[in-house]
């Protein structure tokens, strides 16, 4: 198979969806690689160090996507990419779609056949979005530090306090890869850090691994709105499998929050537990809703880049192998895993929570590889 990797278009998106160890893997699994040239740059990966691994460098994007059967990239397509995606072209990428009707259509639209990083399941577990969250939830705290600076409009809070000034307070809504996280450097940092969860399994192993200044507290709409008069860095860390998040703080909730209080909302890329998240890049990061400042960077471990796509590399290339390997159709056949990443196969909406969050048709990805056959 004849595999593409393209450069990101995305404002300061600086991953790319394959490293020169991921290319030589491919190669040597019998696939062509085909890799845009300088689509590395930003993580620090020339053309020649793809060369060396056995990709062959494509000069621009059109002639990756029109080679390729199957495109490997980080993010959504854009709308400039949409023209050059093909019926029966495997796209293998984070897709997000619960969040964005007009990319669904669009993609049920091109006949191609779409995986999903963020919904491939393993027992239960989400392997393929567990290193970006990882970077995310980690990156959140960095975003709020920074953005609760007097200058960048926050309240001028240190996280951490100094002894004898009381410590910044922490909200984390959700207990999963980014609350974890976000807990975890929120708390190296010094600040008093709350996390909520609507698992009490999740809330007791949390209490056992989190330290001291970290405590569990089940998640109810009266626990958030009475935390959130105190809080001054929330972080919106909630994940439904492929479903659009659910909103855990209203437009009204703000009220309660003091000035210059931080939001950072990583599950903007699911449209936001939020109601006031729209989707910002690294350019303006930032906006003010009522007083509180709102990080909502749709694409945040794209800031890391050196950490990012070696970390993205590790877990997708395992499954990109596979895919190759066996192509679209037989892979949603033979394996559970690239099944459950399968969204649009052959023009038909293969995901049941996109599906539901738009109200639109759908199969399951067997009985649309069936059609497709």
């Amino acid at each position: 198979m004849k595999i593409g990797v393209v450069r990101e278009i995305k404002v300061h998106e600086n991953r790319v969806a394959l490293t020169p160890a991921g290319v030589d893997r491919l190669v040597h699994a019998g696939h062509e690689v085909l890799v845009e040239t300088s689509a590395g740059e930003g993580s620090g990966l020339s053309d020649e160090d793809y060369v060396a691994a056995g990709a062959t460098i494509a000069p621009d994007a059109a002639a990756t996507w029109a080679a390729a059967d199957m495109i490997m990239k980080v993010k959504e397509p854009l709308e400039a990419e949409w023209p050059h995606i093909r019926p029966g072209q495997t796209v293998f990428t984070y897709f997000h779609l619960a969040a964005d009707r007009k990319l669904t259509e669009a993609m049920v639209a091109t006949g191609a056949h779409c995986f999903a990083y963020e919904t491939l399941e393993v027992r239960g577990t989400l392997p393929l979005l567990t290193p970006m969250s990882e970077v995310a939830g980690r990156m959140s705290i960095q975003a709020g530090a920074h953005s609760l600076e007097r200058h960048n409009g926050g309240c001028g809070a240190l996280l951490g306090g100094v002894p004898g000034v009381g410590r910044a307070q922490v909200l984390v809504l959700g207990g999963g890869i980014v609350g974890t996280n976000a807990a975890q450097m929120a708390a190296g940092l010094g600040a008093d850090v709350t996390i909520l969860d609507v698992n009490l399994d999740r809330l007791r192993y949390l209490d056992e691994v989190l330290p001291a200044n970290v405590r569990t507290l089940y998640s109810t709409p009266h626990a958030i709105r009475e935390l959130l008069v105190t809080a001054d860095l929330v972080i919106g860390a909630v994940l439904i499998p492929g479903a659009a998040a659910p909103k855990l703080i209203r437009r009204e909730d703000l009220s309660l929050m003091k000035a210059g209080a931080v939001i950072v909302d990583v599950a903007v890329d699911q449209g936001g537990c939020i109601e006031t998240c729209k989707a910002t890049t690294h350019a303006e990061p930032t906006f003010v809703v009522d007083g509180v400042v709102h990080y909502c960077v749709a694409n945040m471990p794209g800031a890391v880049p050196r950490t990012s796509t070696y970390a993205l590399t590790n877990a997708t290339l395992p499954y990109a192998v596979q895919l190759a390997d066996l192509g679209p159709l037989e892979a949603v056949k033979r394996s559970p895993q690239l099944a459950s990443a399968a969204n649009t196969i052959g023009g038909k909406l293969t995901c049941g929570p996109v599906a539901e969050a738009f109200n639109m048709e759908w199969v399951t990805p067997a009985e649309a590889v069936q059609a497709a056959l």
